[in-house]
């Protein structure tokens, strides 16, 4: 085990690193009180190694790890990639490749819906991983001792994680189905977040295209803001206020005044202007450029075509043992009860062949579910 805090270390340390076709990887990062995350430990190992990079050391640079993260010849081990990979994007504008996320490999073999590694560790390796200082403070210096064995502990147990999950693949010929999921986290595209979309994080439903406008608009305004001040967007504005904001569309800071979501004298803030001007930019948004608002699927038949959906999908995932939340989501089994052609991941790649395929039968008569000595069963229609 190394403690890494000079670019001279860093650079041996990686090209040691990348003398191996296998190495994992795992961060400690704080985001509580910025929007950008602070990237404060890089653990990595390989068969042989196993070192810890202290990111907040005086006058390191880190482009040696970003070019290990880059090695086409090195295969990157993570645990619920997504964040990690997000972090680097930031830091240094490239993705991670190749990459094997062993969250998303439990998924497919079964262990459950979005497994956390902890858990996962101890359903593979029997070792118990020690949760003390999960929640601690990574950017106070100097790190403990204690800091930095707990850091290399979650990537040389995740050796032996990887281990086992790709032998098991392998042996049960789905390592193309994460393959399939790793290109989708190797893409650029995935990380390429711009304000105008923000509001397509919002669990807030619109009903008109008015409210839709104004929402995307003052979503844009509070994500610009909440990265030039880097600090949360709860911090600019909660999701509650903004969704408030996109119903009553207030054109004047009287109107804002009268919100009852924010906060007494918000209007009175340097923000107040600012978003009644965004609300103003989506009234006068011309609707023909706007998306299409989802109409709600709330007749009877149609939910019970999802209902009946939910059945074979479980019944899929308990059959062959994959996940369900990673052959199909709610929102999948939505669309497809109102479209047979819809653009959802259940209805392409092995997810067609494992449920889609059935799931369209369902729908369309051809396969029906019924009770067999107390169990749910399919049943073929000709």
């Amino acid at each position: 085990m190394e403690l890494i805090t000079t670019t001279a270390q860093l650079t041996a340390a990686c090209a040691r690193l990348a003398k191996h076709p296998v190495i994992t990887v795992d961060t400690e990062f704080l985001r509580e009180t910025t929007y950008y995350p602070l990237l404060c430990v890089v653990q990595m190992a390989s068969a042989e190694d196993a070192l810890v990079i202290d990111t907040l050391a005086d006058g390191i640079d880190l482009k040696p790890f970003f070019d290990l993260m880059t090695n086409a010849d090195v295969l990157k081990v993570f645990h619920a990639a997504r964040q990690d990979i997000e972090i680097i994007v930031h830091r240094a504008g490239v993705v991670p490749y190749p990459i094997f996320d062993t969250q998303v490999a439990a998924m497919v073999l079964g262990y459950g819906d979005s497994i956390a590694y902890d858990q996962l560790v101890e359903r593979i390796t029997g070792h118990r991983p020690d949760k003390t200082h999960r929640f601690t403070d990574w950017s106070h210096r100097p790190l403990t001792e204690e800091q930095v064995h707990y850091a290399v502990s979650d990537v040389t147990h995740l050796r032996d994680v990887f281990a086992a999950l790709d032998a098991d693949l392998k042996k049960r010929d789905r390592s193309d189905w994460v393959s399939e999921e790793m290109e989708v986290l190797t893409s650029p595209k995935t990380y390429d977040f711009h304000p105008e979309r923000a509001w397509e994080r919002l669990k807030t439903r619109v009903r008109k295209p008015k409210e839709l406008a104004v929402l995307m608009e003052v979503a844009a305004w509070r994500e610009q803001e909440a990265q030039s001040r880097d600090v949360p967007r709860s911090r600019v504005l909660k999701d509650d206020a903004v969704g408030d904001i996109a119903t009553h569309a207030p054109t004047s800071l009287e109107k804002l005044a009268s919100l009852r979501s924010l906060p007494k004298g918000f209007d009175r803030s340097k923000w107040g202007s600012d978003i009644v001007e965004a609300v103003k930019r989506g009234v006068a948004r011309d609707p023909a450029t706007l998306p299409k608002i989802e109409k709600p699927r709330g007749s009877s038949n149609g939910g019970a075509i999802v209902e009946l959906l939910k059945v074979l999908l479980r019944m899929t995932s308990e059959r062959h043992a994959v996940a369900s939340k990673v052959i199909a989501t709610v929102d999948d089994l939505e669309q497809i009860a109102n479209d047979d052609h819809a653009d959802v991941g259940a209805l392409s790649g092995w997810r067609r062949e494992l449920f889609g395929e059935a799931a369209l039968a369902l729908k369309q008569g051809r396969l029906a579910l019924a009770i067999e000595k107390g169990r749910v069963v399919r049943v073929d229609r000709t």
